[in-house]
């Protein structure tokens, strides 16, 4: 073995340790200075490569979303997450853009809701509702909701008799929650 090679060893392990905690950025910097550093240890390079390639996809992955349906998605993936604060500034973005997106109002809703903002979510809920009253049958039984069930606002407006649908077609795009 050459004398390198426990340090472009323990710089891999180091490497790996990041990409499992999940911090892609830090894991394809020690990754790459394996690559950089010990070109001789040629039998880490193939591994080295294949993890780097994992972070770099990683990365990209948890780029900032640029488009309504991103913004969505990553939402989405908040709230599950019980990101609450991320949830609401990325659906805050998609009102703005979209005010009567129909699904981003209800996700922002459920955001608040689980925050305990109970009359922010009551008059979101009640809007994606006005918007879309398919939206009345989910709020229902949507547990992400039991936070409002004992509020009066609330239950008013799932026992509202079902509204027309407005002219245009709700926006309800594929990454729906």
């Amino acid at each position: 073995r050459r004398a390198t090679y426990a340090e472009a060893v323990a710089v891999y392990e180091q490497g790996i340790e990041r990409l499992q905690q999940h911090d892609y950025a830090s894991a394809a910097d020690r990754l790459q200075s394996v690559l950089d550093r010990f070109p001789e240890e040629k039998e880490l390079h193939e591994r080295v490569r294949l993890y780097l390639n994992i972070c770099r996809k990683q990365a990209a992955a948890t780029a900032a979303p640029q488009t309504v349906d991103e913004r969505l998605y990553a939402s989405t993936l908040a709230i599950n997450g019980g990101r609450y604060d991320e949830a609401i500034s990325q659906l805050r973005l998609v009102r703005d853009e979209q005010p009567d997106n129909d699904h981003a109002l209800y996700m922002l809703a459920v955001a608040h809701a689980q925050r305990g903002e109970l009359a922010e979510a009551v008059a979101l809920v009640d809007r994606a509702i006005a918007i879309n009253p398919e939206n009345r049958g989910l709020a229902r039984t949507d547990p992400d909701l039991d936070p409002l069930r004992a509020d009066e606002s609330f239950q008013r407006a799932l026992e509202a008799a079902p509204t027309p649908a407005p002219d245009r077609p709700p926006v309800r795009p594929h990454s729906a929650r």
